[in-house]
């Protein structure tokens, strides 16, 4: 979350499946991030090829300004046809004072959505991802909130990202919710107005405050920060979940705590083993790890076998069978 402005919004963007993400800068750029986006999809075992482009400005553009070039890149963008076209300022041309708000302004017929990224101004990529969250959201009107949960801010470079959103989406089933959207995973523009329909908002992680706060004050929609992470904390996002729709949560959460009294039997062979948390980097998990490694009866102890606790860490009661079956096999060895 550390790392640059344009990648955090590129992982918004480009996850809009008939965009097209245009980078106002030199093309190196678009250059090094196509390589992340690509290569990481690779390792996650997606074939995907990412919709970036570039405006390529030279070092002639740096002086006499950068606007031409972002006015060929928006026509080569347009002749494609894409659902909506995204620009993305870097720092070269926010420095050299392009009026890329005016350009995009100008354009008719297929949206183009400026996103600001210049990193330079004191941005990183939580800033980036959150930027491209709220531009993506600006067009999107307040609406009758019927069209059930959405999903806001998935991390999308993270290979475990569809088996965290299936926990989520159990865990809503089992309160009679839906998923309204996912915003922004593998969507097509015609989707994002569903936006405004959502009758609750549930946020990756709490680091996207600011953008829950956004959705709210714009669209009316509630915010519940967070994914469920451990144990209690399954427990009360359900809990939290039915009271945001106004739904009888009681029977959900019997259901799921019988579901993990049964996994925590299913470990119980750990029960007695001396051993001690290893965070991994990035990680805040350490109550959450704490309360499961109690609940299977671990003993800490600083000599004693080390157990991963990854990050970020595994989502729901479904992450903490994951994650036991991690140490388990961490115990034998």
């Amino acid at each position: 979350m550390g790392g640059c402005t344009l990648t955090g919004a590129l992982a918004v963007t480009t996850s809009v499946t008939d965009g097209i993400s245009i980078v106002h800068g030199p093309a190196g750029c678009a250059h090094h991030n196509f390589s992340l986006f690509f290569s990481t999809a690779l390792g996650n075992d997606e074939v995907r090829i990412p919709a970036i482009a570039s405006s390529c400005l030279s070092g002639e553009d740096v002086i006499f300004g950068g606007e031409d070039a972002l006015e060929i890149a928006l026509d080569r963008a347009r002749s494609k046809d894409p659902g909506t076209i995204f620009v993305l300022t870097s720092c070269v041309a926010a420095t050299i004072g392009d009026d890329v708000a005016g350009i995009c302004a100008e354009r008719t017929g297929i949206p183009v959505v400026l996103v600001p990224t210049e990193g330079f101004l004191g941005g990183d990529f939580r800033k980036g991802f959150s930027n491209a969250l709220i531009a993506l959201s600006d067009g999107c009107r307040q609406s009758d909130r019927t069209g059930g949960v959405n999903i806001i801010g998935e991390k999308n470079l993270d290979s475990m990202a569809e088996i965290h959103y299936r926990e989520v989406r159990r865990l809503l089933a089992a309160l009679g919710l839906s998923v309204n959207i996912r915003f922004v995973r593998n969507i097509r523009s015609g989707d994002i107005p569903r936006l405004g329909c959502g009758c609750l908002n549930i946020l990756r992680d709490t680091g996207l405050s600011d953008v829950g706060e956004h959705f709210e004050h714009r669209l009316g929609i509630p915010a519940l920060g967070g994914f469920p992470a451990g144990l209690s904390g399954t427990i009360r996002f359900l809990e939290s979940a039915g009271e945001c729709c106004d739904l009888d949560w009681a029977g959900a959460v019997l259901r799921e705590e019988s579901f993990q009294r049964e996994m925590i039997e299913e470990f119980m062979s750990l029960s007695g083993h001396h051993v001690r948390l290893v965070m991994e980097p990035g990680s805040d998990g350490f109550s959450h790890a704490s309360e499961l490694a109690g609940a299977v009866g671990l003993i800490f102890d600083d000599e004693g076998s080390p157990l991963p606790v990854p990050s970020p860490f595994p989502v729901g009661t479904t992450g903490c069978r994951r994650l036991l079956h991690r140490w388990r096999c961490a115990v034998r060895d």
